[in-house]
């Protein structure tokens, strides 16, 4: 897709956000408590809230959410953050199965909402729709997965980890601990992100890496799958999993196992800080799930008001990974608490 062309399509917009911004900043300057009675207690309130008063416009944000994994609680909570302020109508949904959800980015489409926010853990599936939503001039951003695919689909922006590179950096902090024999457990088999995920650790790490396939949308069967992986090999001294819920159970496993295995993940919540803080959980990879949803829907306010788009539509905007581990884990226990990190 020609983004010049595209993006040139909107660059008479009036420059509603610059407009906004010094609204908020001369209510600031310009009213206090002690002056002005209620209207300017009320102009100095809306101007902290910092709310757009652009016309609504409604964005719908789909995933490929499995039922029950909370990583995707966290994405949501930032996306209706940033629709709350930026007067904006978000229309979530969500499935694993790819030919389902690009049944939901069509429902999108045929809606006529003013963009769209959709993750890319199989590409090719989603080819024809977004090329429908395309020739709708509907923009499409992109956030979570499709890191290398993002742009050859033709979406305006991209938030998320680079999932290569955190897997690599995963494999290197492995070697500090002393790890030998490590098992990375695929919840979702296909899913190119968390395909990357164990091939970015088998290139750095030094010990041997098996990769073990589970349904991740039955947690009794990955309990019991990995547990039987761990009783049949002794040797595996580290459980790697691809997400936080899988972490807990895989500690249920190694216990089941009678197993001295260590576990480490990728991905964080509320628990999994919890876990990281008793040393249950040796560490996690945080990719801020939050921000990726926060700067996805506020992103295509940015560009239908002031024809903004992250990274000139040529570099992705990345939002990990980080290393939350005992030393630092104190740092993020609050937010993780509220739900946000």
């Amino acid at each position: 897709m020609d983004r010049s062309s595209r993006s040139g399509s909107r660059t008479s917009v009036p420059l509603v956000a610059v407009a906004v911004a010094a609204a908020a900043a001369l209510a600031l300057t310009g009213c206090s408590s002690g002056h002005g009675g209620k209207k300017a207690e009320q102009a100095q309130a809306n101007a902290a809230a910092g709310k757009a008063d652009t016309p609504r416009m409604t964005v719908a944000l789909v995933t490929h959410q499995a039922p029950g994994d909370t990583f995707w609680d966290t994405v949501r909570k930032g996306a209706e953050a940033a629709a709350a302020k930026d007067n904006i109508k978000l229309v979530y949904s969500a499935d694993p199965n790819a030919g389902n959800q690009a049944n939901l980015v069509q429902n999108a489409v045929d809606q006529k909402v003013d963009g769209i926010a959709v993750t890319l853990a199989k590409p090719d599936a989603l080819k024809s729709v977004l090329g429908k939503a395309e020739r709708a001039d509907i923009p499409v951003v992109g956030l979570n997965s499709g890191l290398a695919d993002w742009k050859r689909l033709g979406l305006l922006e991209f938030f998320g980890q680079d999932e290569s590179v955190a897997g690599e950096a995963f494999g290197d902090k492995l070697n500090t601990t002393g790890a030998k024999k490590v098992v990375c457990v695929v919840h979702e088999q296909g899913n190119i992100g968390l395909t990357q995920r164990c091939d970015g650790l088998k290139k750095t790490f030094k010990g041997t890496t098996e990769t073990l396939y589970v349904n991740g949308t039955d947690m009794p069967s990955v309990r019991a799958t990995v547990t039987a992986k761990l009783k049949q090999d002794t040797s595996i001294d580290t459980v790697v999993t691809l997400g936080a819920p899988f972490a807990a159970t895989a500690v249920q496993s190694v216990g089941d196992a009678g197993s001295k295995a260590k576990v480490a993940t990728f991905d964080l919540n509320k628990d999994l800080v919890k876990a990281v803080r008793d040393g249950s959980i040796e560490f996690a990879v945080d990719q801020q799930p939050y921000l990726q949803g926060y700067l996805a829907v506020d992103a295509l306010w940015l560009y239908k008001y002031n024809g903004n788009y992250s990274g000139g539509g040529v570099a992705p905007v990345l939002t990990g990974p980080a290393f939350v581990d005992r030393s630092n884990v104190g740092k993020v226990a609050g937010f993780a608490a509220k739900g946000t990190r």
